[in-house]
């Protein structure tokens, strides 16, 4: 029996992608913000044939288009001091972020791990902003998007 192969994906810089890429990528936004109504024409206007949008477009998505109106896992550990995690939330919140879990452990050591499941369709500036926010406060000791 053949195993489907689940796609790999990889972040790569845009400057050392193939062209076509860009001009598929370049397609689509003009489509998405509607400065181009038909495929045909977004395909025209970035230089490309309307077979190598076809060809491309579903596998060619900007990197901020992947974080948007996703779930984001975010993992932080917090001082074990009154209202960290009130504070934080407050935070994610604020900045436009949807709280859809938290997981708390119970402190240790001073300190506690807090798991967030947010969706970051709202967020007011960038995941990286945020982080940093996250980042700057005091009951924050680290905060992270864990791999995979």
């Amino acid at each position: 029996m053949e195993q489907t192969q689940q796609p790999k994906y990889f972040i790569v810089e845009s400057t050392v992608l193939p062209e076509i890429y860009l001009k598929v990528a370049q397609a689509k936004r003009l489509l998405e913000t509607g400065q181009e109504q038909t495929v045909n024409a977004a395909a025209r206007r970035a230089g490309i044939s309307r077979s190598a949008f076809y060809k491309y477009k579903d596998a060619i998505r900007p990197f901020e288009d992947m974080l948007h109106g996703r779930i984001v896992t975010i993992q932080i550990l917090l001082r074990n001091e009154r209202g960290a995690l009130s504070s934080v939330l407050n935070l994610l919140a604020d900045r436009g972020g949807n709280v859809l879990t938290i997981n708390q452990a119970i402190p240790g050591g001073g300190a506690a791990a807090v798991t967030v499941g947010l969706e970051t369709s709202g967020l007011s500036a960038g995941l990286e902003e945020l982080l940093c926010a996250l980042r700057e406060r005091p009951e924050v000791i680290r905060c992270e998007v864990p791999a995979g």
